[in-house]
């Protein structure tokens, strides 16, 4: 028995399990079986037998589980379960089976058992991949091949790859999008009016909403196609795509705009008419309408310009002459100054507006007009439609030059250069047509104009907004990238440099920008480097500091190092003394391309070349760390005459600065009396004394030997009792120098005010650190004393001092706790000296002022509580620490300083979803709000048992009170919930008290502003009501305790009333004023 034969056998229902072995076969790439071969090999009779016992096996397989019982019977166990998979399985053959047969169907064969099948299938509830994958392939083959009822099936199989465009992932939705393009014709056999098509429509609507369709080549051609299904429905997807319009990214609504474009080249007649009127005229008029600040006119201009950047063809320009006739040319003189902006930009992109059909004659009176509505509005009384003038105006020269009288063009450019480049009402308006001018500049016809007219704008390179002077600067650069003009003839070199000398980073940049080729010629020899840099220093030494700031930025490091040994050599030609031969022979060497440069005794030259390799070097250090090899030999060139350099004091400051990048090796005779030059330092000098020597000492890893001294003049500087003075007297008695506390501070203060000392502190080591710490520590004592006394002992070091002590106290002990790997050590220190400041000088702000002494020690009290909160900024565990303040008896004095250091810490925890600690930062958090609500209370007290210094008290915490609650907008729901809670209930209890006392109903009157308001009610009202987003969650939580039943008393309703409405009035006045 042949195959076709037994196959054939197989496809009843008694031997349905050799009919799956088939199919089974058949999937299984690796056997020979294959339905398709074996179908098309079958005669007519056969293949005609086989399609009635496949609609005879279907039927009967159904007629064991009907559709209707599929999902019920899914939810089942067991049994039914495998009935359904069995019944499933046989329907997926059978499919396959049908599907292959429309394959090989030829003319002449009755195919009315494969439309019975068909018949069957299109009624399945299909939800299994596979059955939905073949009887797609079998409907899609039915509509391909125009077989009977082609549109009920075709119509099934469209719908199917429809929905699976949406489902699936790249990059197989792409072949389902092919898929749908392929089937798109179907939809000309649906009624766009018929209820059974709604489901299409919805999901048609859907395909402009989802990237994939709108970005993909064949779903693209899918969409323009949609613009012609139906008149009616171009409305619905023009409302789709303005409500989607705003979540569209940019990319993405370029392509919107291409689908529109095509979609309208492609229509004619009634279907191109309501794409004009409907799509393309909406749009611009929205262009025209919409504020700037709305979220879709960024998007909606994007579309139209596509529109624009379709002209040069005569039917788009006719388009865009009709569309724009009845709307565009009155929005340029309406009273609104946005709409005439809108309009302004509109024109400008779109000129020429004309109509291709009229006479040349009428089109040169049509564009005449519209460069006399272009000039016009370049007189705008707004400059904001002057600004978008200015850009128009540049465009279309840019664009027409070539088609535009002479005359004209030189009108406009006067216009712009002559009087808007110096239009004092708006510094936009300068500032636009300076950045404008690049437009035009990108036309070689206008160079020689330009050429002519720009220096009269020389002056703006000094205009007082610093927007101006960039732009001003930006065009120079355009000028001499496009070689348009020499930017020298159009802004003098000493006006240049004077302006660098001076001015913000960004003008500085692009004034490097501009001159870096002139000043470092890379493609000359390094002698002509040093010729120029020494020109540049003569010219203005300023400008020559802040040009090698930035030289680095233009060029490799490798030229950089170039320079500063090219300097070097130059520099040793000044030095009037006589090298050893070695040096001489190397320098002969390296200027082997000419005679040494010769400055004479301009010293002054000298000390600014010094400073330019400082400079230079500063900004190749890492690179210069990097290649060992240069950086010896540059470091060995320097060391060998740097004792030579320091011959005159202009020289010393830069010289200390170029020590600090080398080994003490380097420069030994220097490097060894840097310490001793700090330790002679006089008390008082100015850290611009002292800063390099220590930068130096820090450079070269000295830095312990710093702390020595400052620990040794703190130490003995700290007053001594009995025996130990006296000790102490004798062990130092024939020491030279005094104790220099306060020249100590100032060291420490300058160390760890640069990150880069800082670090090289830090690194020291625990030891000399920790003892450092505690030196510091020890001068608390010393504020004690002076708060205590009544009179100054000269005896004793002063107050300042003490003060200063204590300062750095407390920010090296947070600096450690911040470095130790273990250990609460620090904090506990931090804690004990809280606890200090909180037992034994808070009770000195509470007392009374009666005498001279209880005046100067609350004044000293309350600057040493201030000092500890400003050194607990810097601390980590701030919030531990502060407790201690705001729980002490006089914690209410503190409240002012306090506040801040919760923003603070608020700020550094505040919730982050990278934060590996999130768990441990809520819990700080949690703190933070505790202490804000005893903050609150403590408010509350003090108005109540003092009322004058209570509202003074709320008074001076205003702005740290604002601050902290902005900062716990950040937080998370729960947590910025506890926070509003605490301020709720402070409002209410307060309002609650003072209703209580009220005999009569008559006497409650309900405030309309925050100043009728109890004093605490007032404050915290008027610092929510400044922020929307405050307003709405403090809003939110009034909500939440109302649902909750957390007021049950009448006179606590009626305080929430009463807020309420204060936030109405306020609310309401807040709007009014706006409009």
């Amino acid at each position: 028995m042949s195959k076709r034969e037994v196959f054939l056998k197989a496809t009843s229902k008694e031997k349905v399990e050799d009919f799956l072995r088939f199919i089974q076969l058949h999937k299984d790439k690796i056997e020979p079986f294959d339905v398709e071969e074996v179908v098309q090999e079958m005669p007519r009779e056969q293949r005609e037998a086989l399609w009635s016992q496949l609609d005879s096996l279907l039927q009967e397989i159904l007629m064991e589980l009907p559709p209707g019982r599929w999902e019920e019977d899914a939810m089942q166990q067991e049994s039914p379960l495998l009935l359904q998979k069995h019944v499933m399985a046989v329907v997926d053959g059978v499919t396959l089976v049908a599907a292959v047969s429309l394959k090989v169907l030829q003319d002449g064969d009755t195919y009315a058992a494969l439309l019975d099948i068909a018949h069957v299938l299109v009624s399945l509830p299909v939800s299994e991949a596979p059955l939905q994958l073949h009887i797609q392939t079998l409907f899609e083959t039915w509509w391909k091949k125009e077989l009977l009822e082609r549109e009920k099936f075709g119509r099934t199989a469209f719908l199917i790859s429809l929905q699976k465009s949406f489902i699936l992932k790249k990059p197989v939705s792409a072949a389902e999008i092919q898929r749908v393009w392929s089937l798109h014709n179907v939809l000309k056999s649906l009624d766009y009016t018929s209820e059974n098509n709604k489901q299409i429509i919805d999901l048609l609507l859907q395909c402009f909403h989802r990237p994939t369709h709108i970005r993909n080549d064949d779903g693209k051609r899918f969409l323009v196609f949609l613009f012609s299904w139906n008149v009616d429905f171009i409305w619905l997807i023009h409302g789709t795509i303005k409500n989607q319009l705003e979540f569209y990214q940019k990319t993405l609504a370029t392509h919107i705009a291409e689908i529109y474009f095509r979609a309208w080249k492609k229509a004619s007649g009634d279907f191109q008419e309501t794409i004009e009127s409907t799509c393309i005229q909406d749009f611009m008029q929205n262009a025209i309408l919409l504020q700037r600040t709305s979220p879709v006119h960024g998007k909606v201009r994007q579309i139209v310009s596509y529109f624009h950047s379709r002209k040069g063809c005569p039917s788009v320009d006719k388009m865009l002459y009709n569309l724009y006739k009845p709307i565009l040319w009155k929005s340029l003189s309406v009273p609104n100054f946005e709409v005439r902006a809108n309009a302004t930009l509109l024109f400008t992109e779109a000129f020429p507006v004309h109509d291709p059909d009229l006479s040349n004659e009428n089109v040169d009176m049509n564009i005449q007009k519209q460069l006399d509505s272009a000039m016009a509005l370049l007189d705008d009384p707004h400059p904001t439609v002057r600004s978008n003038a200015t850009l128009g105006v540049c465009k279309i020269l840019a664009k027409c030059w070539e088609l535009l009288p002479p005359t004209i063009i030189t009108d406009f450019l006067k216009k712009l250069v002559m009087e808007l480049a110096a239009d004092s009402s708006s510094p936009d308006v300068r500032c636009s047509v300076f950045k404008c001018l690049n437009i035009v500049l990108d036309n070689p016809q206008s160079h020689p104009l330009l050429e002519k007219l720009l220096p009269t704008v020389k002056y703006s390179l000094h205009d007082n907004s610093e927007k101006v002077r960039t732009s001003f600067l930006d065009l120079l650069i355009k000028v001499k990238a496009v070689r348009a003009a020499k930017f020298w003839d159009v802004c003098s070199m000493d006006h240049l440099l004077a302006r660098l000398a001076i001015d913000s980073l960004s003008v500085s940049k692009r004034i490097v920008d501009l001159l870096f080729k002139s000043f470092f010629p890379v493609n000359e020899p390094e002698k002509e480097w040093c010729c120029r840099c020494i020109t540049l220093i003569q010219m203005n030494v300023m400008a020559a500091r802040k040009f090698y700031q930035f030289a680095h930025k233009h060029t490799a490091a490798t030229n950089i190092i170039k320079l500063i040994l090219a300097i070097r050599r130059t520099l040793n030609n000044c030095i009037q003394v006589d090298f050893d031969m070695t040096e001489i022979n190397d320098s002969n060497k390296e200027n082997s391309t000419g005679g040494p440069l010769v400055l004479g005794q301009d010293l002054s030259v000298v000390s600014s070349l010094l400073e330019v390799v400082v400079i230079l070097w500063r900004s190749v250090e890492k690179a210069l760390k990097q290649n060992e090899e240069a950086h010896k030999y540059t470091v060995a060139k320097f060391g060998n005459v740097m004792a030579k350099y320091f011959q005159d004091e202009r020289c010393t400051v830069p010289l200390i600065q170029l020590a600090s990048f080398m080994p003490p090796a380097a420069a030994p005779t220097f490097s060894r009396g840097v310490l001793s030059r700090l330790r002679r330092m006089e008390s008082g000098s100015a850290p611009a004394q002292f800063s390099q020597l220590l930068d130096c000492v820090c450079g070269w890893g000295q830095a312990a030997d710093v702390l020595e001294l400052v620990s040794d003049w703190l130490g003995e500087a700290f007053p001594k009792q009995g025996d130990k003075a006296a000790k102490s007297r004798k062990v130092r008695i024939q020491e030279t120098v005094e104790p220099k506390p306060d020249l100590a501070l100032a060291y420490l203060e300058y160390l760890f005010s640069h990150i880069s000392t800082r670090e090289k502190v830090l690194a020291v080591g625990e030891g000399p650190l920790k003892e450092l710490h505690t030196l510091l520590g020890n001068w608390k004592s010393v504020l004690y004393t002076h708060l205590r006394s009544s009179t100054e002992d000269p005896k004793r070091p002063e107050v300042e001092t003490a003060l200063k002590a204590f300062v750095y106290h407390g920010r090296l002990g947070a600096h450690l706790q911040h470095h130790s790997t273990a250990g609460r050590d620090y904090l506990v220190s931090m804690e004990r000296v809280a606890a200090w400041v909180a037992e034994r000088i808070l009770p000195f702000l509470t007392g009374s002022d009666d005498s001279e002494v209880s005046e100067r020690s609350r004044k000293l009290a309350a600057q040493i509580t201030e000092v500890n909160f400003t050194v607990f900024s810097f601390c980590k565990h701030t919030q531990e620490v502060t407790a201690a303040f705001v729980f002490a008896e006089a914690g209410y004095t503190c409240i002012p300083a306090v506040l801040p250091i919760l923003k603070e810490v608020a700020n550094s925890f505040a919730p982050d979803d990278n934060d590996q600690d999130q768990e441990s930062n809520l819990v700080v958090l949690g703190v933070v709000a505790n202490i804000f609500q005893k903050i609150i209370e403590l408010l509350a007290r003090r108005l109540r048992k003092e009322p004058e210094e209570g509202q003074l008290l709320c008074r001076s915490a205003v702005p740290s009170l604002t601050d902290f609650l902005q900062v716990a907008q950040t937080w998370d729901a729960a947590l910025r919930s506890g926070v509003h809670s605490t301020v709720f209930a402070a409002i209410i209890v307060e309002k609650r008290h003072l209703l209580q006392k009220l005999t009569h109903p008559e006497e409650v009157v309900i405030p309309q502003s925050v100043d009728e308001m109890p004093p605490l009610s007032s404050l915290l009202l008027s610092v929510i009501l400044k922020s929307p987003s405050i307003t709405r969650s403090f809003l939110a939580e009034v909500s939440s305790s109302l649902e909750s039943d957390a007021l049950d008393s009448l006179s606590e309703l009626a305080a929430v009333l009463h807020v309420l409405a204060v936030i109405k009035e306020s609310t309401f006045s807040c709007l009014k004023h706006s409009h």
